[in-house]
């Protein structure tokens, strides 16, 4: 999984999207949208990288419909761009 910044080039919105991996980002953002103001012209935003430790265990984020980690394809948060 892979969590990209969208920002609309319409309005300026920022918001983030899950992604399975980059060739999903690549096959989904001609159909992506503005939540805010349900434009089509979004885009990744720039992001700064997550450094932390070499050592830092890796996890998924909480899941926001239970407070929970999901786990790939099983979040329903996943796909909350459409």
């Amino acid at each position: 999984m892979i969590l990209y910044a969208l920002r609309c080039q319409d309005c300026g919105h920022e918001h983030d999207v899950w992604f399975e991996n980059m060739a999903d980002y690549d096959a989904q953002r001609a159909g992506l949208t503005c939540p805010s103001c349900g434009g089509g012209r979004v885009a990744k935003a720039i992001m700064a990288p997550n450094l932390g430790r070499a050592n830092a265990p890796a996890s998924l984020p909480p899941c926001a419909g239970g407070g929970h980690a999901c786990g790939p394809g099983h979040c329903p948060m996943a796909m909350s761009h459409g």
